[in-house]
């Protein structure tokens, strides 16, 4: 009677260790899709986006330009300069339920592009962003900081003529990321020598200004895109609106480890 017990007991152990080892192995399943790469071009390809976004697509090569960013799901990512919040909600549709996307604008950005940005976060695809209305030298709360990835999309060179101290700015960023996490910028191809003095008229910057700028704060280029290039671009005409193909420069920027 008594080997029984032993044996009994000892088969109910058994048991419970492997019930265990499957609950582990199942919460170890789950945990791995966290930090995976998600598949870009489905996202891209949801039913639930909306017109002016995928006319915006067109111009924008958006499946190339999140595969630059390598955006994962679950990540912690800030979009600078998100306007009505287009790449915004790229990244969140990316990062998913467990993950969030800051969209950052000035305070004053125009009422209609506020009731834009307001309306994606209401969507599905919109749960995950948060809307902050902050400066550009100032983007983040001070909670918030260990960022995964910065992106930087089209509105760098805007900040050459607003009241932004760029030097602050872009050592707030690189304070707000994680050790061996991203900054991604992409933006119009001004004239070489033009520096930073087309930002208003032309909407325009030169890459070697913005390299130049955001390496003084620290950080390391250590990728560049050229999906968006177009060598046939005069660069002397304005991107606001687009009217035609212009050259664009896609850099990738590390927060050294």
């Amino acid at each position: 009677m008594a080997r029984a017990t032993i044996l009994g007991a000892t088969i109910l152990a058994l048991s419970a260790a492997m019930t265990a080892c499957v609950i582990i192995s199942g919460a170890t399943a789950q945990t791995t899709t966290v930090g995976t790469v998600p598949d870009y071009a489905a996202l891209i390809a949801a039913a639930d986006r909306t017109d002016a976004d995928r006319e915006t697509d067109k111009r924008r090569d958006p499946a190339k330009l999140l595969a630059f960013t390598g955006v994962r799901t679950g990540e912690k990512v800030l979009d600078m300069g998100a306007g009505r919040g287009y790449s915004t909600e790229l990244l969140a549709r990316a990062v998913g339920p467990g993950g969030v996307v800051y969209g950052q604008n000035a305070p004053d950005l125009s009422e209609r592009g506020k009731a834009a940005f307001e309306e994606r976060t209401k969507t599905p695809a919109g749960k995950p962003i948060v809307a902050l209305a902050r400066p550009f030298d100032d983007p983040l709360p001070p909670d918030v900081r260990e960022l995964d990835l910065v992106t930087f999309f089209f509105f760098y060179h805007d900040t050459t003529y607003m009241p932004v101290d760029r030097a602050l700015m872009n050592r707030k960023l690189f304070a707000a990321l994680k050790p061996g996490a991203f900054l991604v910028i992409a933006d119009h191809s001004a004239k070489e020598g033009a520096g930073a003095t087309v930002g208003k008229s032309l909407h325009r910057i030169e890459e070697s200004t913005v390299r130049s700028e955001v390496e003084a704060a620290g950080f390391k280029l250590v990728a560049e895109g050229d999906f968006l290039r177009h060598p046939e671009d005069t660069r002397d005409f304005s991107m606001q609106p687009p009217t035609k193909p212009a050259d664009e420069f896609v850099l990738k920027f590390q927060k050294p480890q």
